[in-house]
């Protein structure tokens, strides 16, 4: 391997783990347990506050303008003519049901438009407030480019609704050229999808409406760049505007094969893909499932260090003596002048916020949809159920509890990160304890949610049924702040000093000496995995007892 060729690999893996880096899984309602349609989500950046955001339903006058603020800064990047009526929003979901994910994956840097006026986030959220279906969310996210100019690099969306799910990729047409490339494919029903900060739709249908939509200019603005002189039946949206590199494929493609693998039938033959092996060959768009996916399945999968693989985070020497599936950044490093990089899962600690999204059609749009809300990291964070026709947020999960500069002692964002934070010190014991306690949390809100849904449903009224989801939403969040915070403390009691304190298993009071009852008995010891101490004992011979 080069030097230019690491150099770019790294480049790019260090803005994967930055604020570009985001995961999203999706599974269409034929493939889901409960007829569903699902997204997750994580906002992966080292920088972001971890907040629900909501935004209330409102008409307005002729002539009102909307200020656009860049998400990933707040740079102010201009005004735009506001609607007559926008809908209310609650995260990434609005009360009809419509969900948008995205994950970043740059693409051609020449096609940045510094000029434009609407960034990946603003198209979200703005087109959140404009849209009730998918489709007229592509149509409302390709009018705003087109019409303001596209402030972002190369972007991937996952657009849901009740009935459909899509992924629609695009990018600029670069400095002094208003507007957006762009190519959307419909999801087959009974199938998953997924994608991971690189452009995942190559060749597609050029006669299907109901399943493809693109740019009338998609290949031919391809020609005049430069980028493409193939058949149109050839032409790859990715290939083109993000040509696959070793980064794309270990760094982003691999997230997305673990999931495959997880629920899918013959994954293992992507395998030298998913290393940056192989770059022919290339993974589906999608593929069908070998079973139903549950909600819980997904909170899960969004849990994800590469278990059972060969890029298991858990296994090497990089973990540590306590299992830590996690590596800290920098992403690249050299040794003796051999470079190598660090893996990249979906579960990662610079989250900021992550979310598991419903449309479920079988009930009404103000209840129908809910968003499994979480902060921080997903392996150690549990998710709350935020109804979509919610009108508050919970002030636990509110920005304006806190801040990523300000501690908060009533903010989820923080409580979490406290206990991730102790929790990598001895992930093999912590990490394990916190998720028993968020299985056990996440499985009685699901059973929980379902009699909730039956309640909600008879009350006929929309404004009765808001009304009990709000306070349903807010209740439930906060209680999980309370549980949070009192794990906080139990967790510090248990583990000070790296030991761990004796439990009567019955009931899980903390065991005395027999003498004293504030004297507790001698605590466990469990020391290092083998493997770590092996390690320590080739790296450091003078240890090693005399005899």
């Amino acid at each position: 391997m080069n030097k230019r060729f690491f150099a770019t690999i790294i480049l790019a893996l260090v803005a994967w783990g930055s604020a570009l880096a985001c995961t999203n899984l999706i599974v269409t309602r034929g493939a889901s347990t409960d007829g569903s349609n699902m997204v997750s989500y994580a906002a992966d950046s080292h920088q972001l506050y971890g907040a629900l955001y909501h935004s209330p339903a409102a008409k307005w006058k002729a002539g009102s303008l909307l200020k656009v603020y860049e998400w990933d800064t707040s740079r102010y990047l201009g005004e735009i003519p506001q609607v007559a009526q926008t809908y209310s929003t609650i995260g990434n979901m609005n009360e009809h049901q419509l969900i948008i994910g995205e994950t970043t994956y740059g693409g051609r840097h020449e096609l940045e438009d510094p000029e434009g006026s609407i960034d990946y986030g603003s198209l979200i959220y703005i087109t959140l407030q404009r849209a009730k279906t998918a489709r007229e969310a592509i149509d409302c996210i390709v009018d705003l480019a087109n019409t303001h100019g596209y402030a972002s690099s190369g972007e991937s969306f996952t657009i849901a609704d009740k009935e459909e799910v899509w992924i629609m990729e695009l990018i600029g047409k670069g400095p002094g050229r208003k507007g957006i490339v762009w190519v959307a494919r419909r999801i087959p029903d009974g199938y998953i999808s997924a994608h991971a900060n690189h452009a995942r739709i190559t060749t597609f249908p050029k006669n299907d409406p109901e399943n493809c939509l693109y740019a009338e200019d998609v290949i031919s603005f391809a020609r005049e760049m430069g980028f493409y002189e193939g058949s149109d039946e050839e032409f790859s949206f990715s290939d083109t505007y993000a040509p696959l590199d070793f980064g794309a494929m270990r760094g982003c493609e691999a997230r997305v094969w673990s999931f495959f693998r997880r629920f899918a039938d013959g994954m293992d033959a992507y395998e030298d893909y998913a290393l940056g092996h192989n770059p022919a060959n290339r993974m589906p768009l999608w593929v069908k499932p070998n079973r139903k996916i549950s909600p819980k399945d997904i909170f899960d999968m969004m849990r994800d260090h590469y278990e059972g693989t060969k890029m298991d985070m858990t296994t090497d020497i990089g973990a540590g003596g306590s299992k830590v599936p996690y590596r800290w950044r920098p992403m690249g490093f050299e040794v003796d002048g051999e470079e190598y990089v660090q893996e990249r899962a979906i579960a990662t600690q610079q989250t900021g916020f992550w979310f598991v999204a419903q449309a479920r059609p079988q009930l009404p749009d103000p209840v129908g949809g809910i968003v499994w809300f979480g902060t921080d990291d997903a392996a150690t964070s549990p998710l709350t159920p935020i109804y979509c026709g919610s009108t508050e947020v919970p002030e636990c999960l509110s920005e304006k509890t806190a801040n990523i500069l300000t501690y908060s002692d009533r903010s989820m964002f923080w409580i979490t990160n406290r206990i991730a934070q102790f929790a990598y010190l001895r992930y093999d014991y912590i990490g394990g304890e916190v998720r028993k306690v968020i299985d056990e949390w996440e499985n009685a809100k699901l059973a929980e949610v379902a009699e909730v849904d039956a309640a909600l449903a008879q009350l006929g009224s929309e404004k009765k049924m808001k009304k009990m989801a709000t306070r349903y939403s807010v209740a439930t969040a906060q209680n999980l702040w309370e549980k949070w915070s009192d794990l906080d403390d139990y967790l510090m009691v248990k583990y000070i000093d790296g030991n761990i304190k004796k439990q009567d298993p019955e009931n899980g009071i903390f065991l005395n000496n027999g003498h004293h009852p504030s004297q507790p008995a001698f605590p466990d010891q469990p020391g290092y995995s083998e493997k770590f101490l092996r390690a320590i004992a080739n790296d450091n011979p003078i240890l090693k007892v005399v005899k």
